[in-house]
């Protein structure tokens, strides 16, 4: 179960009605497989909606935040994170600062709790010298997680 009740199992999936877990009790066994060809389901969405969020600032971005971002939308989903509206206004801009002061005064974070702190000290400590373009750091994100 995540934070709010919902079903998951194996790195975070969210269980729906379209996986084969669903409707089974809490505590049934997943294989690793299974863990393993959710999580690299839901991190393919994670990258792909972190693309295009934020009118495709993303590509801009320096690695650290594209990596704090994928993390958040693994977490949110694409439809939640677009409520964060302030806090990609303060990421167009590059103002570091005041995207983790938006992560911090959000329901996400007081949810979330440790990760999202760490995620937060993480944005405070990008520097705008580390630059804007190149991957997005996905497999640097997955070593990290």
């Amino acid at each position: 179960m995540d934070p709010l009740g919902n079903p998951t199992f194996g790195i975070g999936h969210l269980i729906t009605s379209s996986d084969p877990e669903y409707g089974e009790p809490a505590g049934t066994p997943v294989s690793d497989a299974r863990v393993d060809e959710a999580f690299q389901h839901d991190i393919r969405i994670a990258i792909s909606s972190s693309e295009s969020w934020c009118n495709g600032y993303f590509r801009n971005w320096p690695s650290e935040v594209k990596q704090i971002i994928v993390n958040m939308m693994f977490n949110l989903g694409i439809s939640r994170m677009n409520g964060f509206v302030k806090f990609c206004k303060a990421l167009k801009v590059r103002n570091w600062n005041r995207a983790a002061d938006e992560m911090e005064s959000s329901a996400w974070y007081r949810q979330v709790g440790a990760r999202a702190k760490r995620l937060v000290q993480r944005m405070r400590n990008v520097r705008t010298l580390q630059g804007g373009s190149g991957s997005s750091g996905a497999e640097r994100m997955l070593r990290r997680w």
